[in-house]
């Protein structure tokens, strides 16, 4: 797998996961690989502050989906990760799942892949979200191609913002131009 789309909204087919989506099928309709994973449905604990992750080089925390979705990250070249705005910033849902990473800044496991953020807000707070996702891509150095802030309320209604709609299938196009095999 290759580039993966990571929808940290509870809303499984909101918007936030249709703007992802519509990132991994630039790649995809490019013949490059892709998954999507929504954390909607998933269990992702909040981080204990433990420290047991810097003798492990794991977070410590086993029983919740975290570690499986963790894995596909270290297994791709490109993660594309989007949350929905709640108060101004990512959604508590992703947070936890950003604060758990900090198991791997140690040993900077997540270096050298590339990254692209996401946001979706009703009215106000997407530049925000987008600030929270990159300091998460930054401090784990990703190579940082780029973000796109929707706007959407109601399921679905992102897809009316064409501006949004078109920054995401430019990044697509530029993940591909990166990473597309040469012929």
């Amino acid at each position: 797998m290759t580039v993966l789309g990571i929808s940290g909204s509870t809303r499984k087919d909101g918007n936030t996961s249709h703007l992802v989506r519509l990132i991994l099928d630039r790649c995809t309709k490019a013949g490059i690989a892709t998954e999507f994973v929504s954390l909607a449905g998933k269990r992702i604990n909040p981080c204990l502050g433990c420290e047991q992750c810097k003798e492990k080089n794991w977070c410590a925390i086993q029983n919740d989906d975290w570690s499986e979705i963790m894995q596909k990250i270290l297994n791709s070249e490109v993660l594309i990760i989007g949350s929905p705005t709640y108060y101004f910033d990512v959604c508590g849902h992703l947070k936890n799942f950003i604060d758990r990473s900090y198991s791997l800044y140690h040993q900077r496991k997540l270096a050298g892949r590339r990254a692209v953020a996401v946001s979706v807000c009703a009215n106000t707070g997407g530049a925000r979200t987008i600030e929270t996702l990159e300091g998460f891509l930054n401090s784990h150095e990703f190579s940082y191609l780029g973000g796109v802030q929707g706007r959407g309320y109601l399921e679905g209604e992102v897809q009316k913002d064409k501006k949004a709609l078109k920054k995401a299938e430019e990044l697509g196009d530029k993940i591909v131009k990166l990473i597309k095999p040469r012929d």
